[in-house]
């Protein structure tokens, strides 16, 4: 590359130095502290999925830039976690600005596609093909300066909310909140709860694939400062009956996957779950949630701003774009014809749900 040379190796050969040298340039950046965007996470992409490679780009001896991807089979790249991570783009030093071009050759890709791509990536946001909005929770003024927002804003929310949580105190057991749970039967049963959502809901079933199970195992089992698997329970009496696994960060709790028991589902307490994982990320010092891309009912509930988020793919001239072009370009038109309108946007979620309810059938 002009200027300066390129090393690609698998993530988990980064020394500690180099790991040190990520984490402070990704601290140097304005952009939120995001878990997805650390090195630990690239480190146990690796561990299942066997394409995982970073790029770490010099200037002299001192590494100045790393760019986590995974390269398929004919060539393509992709951000690496692809279709798991949240956040996703280069870590680099201010002022180093490679040509895309270039680094996607010296990583040996045609491509590299991105779905979650953080605001501020100038190497690859004027390749995005979509901007959408990833819904954040403001809890930096700590619980009680949220709680004041949503009574200003959703009083109504706030109140039934709060009601069905001592309801079911009443009716199941005492309701307990565990910020931090250690015990793996309760990420089983939300990994239950979850695949079974994604069935219902006629879904692609996350959990039904090896890799995205072995990561979560492993990054609930990571500890590091800007990079910790949260695993949080809410119980009724001894039973958990909602339960949320993510990362978190210093500042920064990205939300993962949260599912509940439905048999509680008249409870809400997912809502409440919601609520006391905020109460307890502003009490860790934690001053943001993030609650991912794609709009939902009970991100609009408890959201106190958006950030966005970018879709698309980088490519350089080849054989291996045109590939990209012909595979990726009428599915992401398709999709984004269907977005545009809300009424055919309805009409494909029942329909997919009628077809999850044929499959049990």
């Amino acid at each position: 590359m002009s200027g300066g040379r390129v090393r690609v190796l698998g993530p988990g050969e980064l020394g500690e130095g180099e790991r040190e040298r990520w984490r402070e340039l990704r601290a140097a950046t304005d952009a939120p502290r995001n878990p997805f965007m650390e090195p630990e996470f690239s480190v146990a992409v690796a561990r299942v999925r066997p394409r995982a490679r970073v790029a770490v780009l010099y200037e002299g001896a001192q590494p100045v830039g790393f760019l986590p991807y995974e390269r398929g089979a004919l060539g393509q790249g992709r951000a690496i976690g692809l279709g798991v991570s949240d956040c996703q783009g280069a870590v680099l030093a201010p002022g180093v600005a490679p040509e895309t071009a270039e680094l996607l050759r010296a990583c040996s890709v045609s491509s590299f596609v991105f779905d979650n791509l953080e605001a501020g990536q100038g190497l690859f946001v004027p390749y995005a093909a979509e901007e959408h909005a990833t819904y954040v929770v403001d809890v930096g003024k700590g619980y009680a300066a949220y709680e004041s927002v949503l009574r200003t804003r959703s009083p109504k929310f706030l109140r039934t909310t709060l009601a069905k949580e001592r309801r079911l105190g009443r009716r199941a057991g005492a309701v307990r909140f565990v910020f931090d749970e250690r015990d793996p039967a309760a990420l089983r049963a939300l990994m239950e709860w979850k695949s079974a959502q994604y069935r219902r809901t006629g879904r692609r079933d996350r959990f039904a694939r090896e890799w995205i199970v072995r990561l979560v195992g492993r990054l609930a089992g990571t500890r590091a400062a800007q990079c910790t698997g949260a695993l949080s329970v809410l119980y009724a009496g001894e039973r958990p009956v909602a339960a949320h696994f993510g990362l978190r960060s210093a500042s920064v709790l990205a939300c993962w996957f949260p599912a509940y028991d439905p048999k509680f589902a008249t409870y809400s307490p997912g809502l409440v779950l919601h609520l006391r994982m905020a109460e307890a990320a502003a009490a860790e010092g934690i001053g943001m949630l993030d609650l991912g891309r794609g709009p939902a009912a009970y991100k609009d509930s408890l959201k106190t701003g958006e950030l966005a988020v970018y879709e698309g793919a980088a490519t350089r001239p080849g054989v291996g774009a045109a590939l990209h072009r012909l595979g990726r370009g009428p599915a992401r038109r398709a999709h984004g014809f269907v977005r545009a309108r809300p009424r055919l946007a309805a009409l494909a979620a029942r329909t997919l749900k009628g077809a999850a309810r044929l499959r049990r059938s």
